[in-house]
């Protein structure tokens, strides 16, 4: 299968764009960990778009889209966000990075406004998500602390119950 070059962003925001060769569908989950089935699924969710077709019809991947792949993973095991709402971050990142684009070549100071006020928005939006995330967390640990203390509470008494071992 013959491999491309594809341009990529510069994480570092110098503004350059960096060149990197294409990876197929099994390096992919190899480096993300993932099953060749699970990225062709979250494709099929619309979370993924691989970058390009090989002449074979094969996918094939840039960093970006590992990137974008550890992304997903990060929302789904560390935040535990469903894929919908997974989709709804992702959405907002991608509008947020088209609006970044626009605003680089934009000169008109009240477009400008307007693009970061759309940001602020799109940001507001993704903290919602991982607020509601902690709400449910904060919630369950108090619900599993409340037990703990209702444990204590009854060893306590239990313990009570107990002949004393001094006698």
């Amino acid at each position: 299968m013959a491999m491309a070059d594809v341009a990529c962003s510069d994480q570092a925001g110098t503004g350059r764009r960096r060149f990197s060769p294409l990876l197929t569908i099994e390096q992919v989950a190899s480096r993300t960990g993932l099953t060749k089935r699970t990225l062709r699924y979250y494709e099929e969710l619309g979370l993924l778009r691989p970058t390009g077709r090989s002449d074979g019809n094969y996918r094939l991947y840039s960093e970006d889209d590992v990137a974008r792949v550890e992304r997903i993973k990060e929302l789904r095991d560390l935040l535990g966000f469903s894929l919908a709402e997974i989709r709804a971050f992702l959405e907002a990142d991608d509008e947020r990075e088209q609006l970044r684009e626009a605003f680089r070549q934009e000169s008109d100071a009240e477009a400008r406004l307007a693009q970061l006020e759309r940001c602020d928005a799109l940001i507001q939006r993704q903290l919602q998500l991982i607020e509601q995330k902690i709400a449910g967390l904060e919630q369950l640990r108090a619900s599993l602390q409340a037990r703990l203390t209702r444990h204590a509470q009854r060893r306590t008494e239990l313990l009570q119950q107990l002949p004393s071992l001094d006698q």
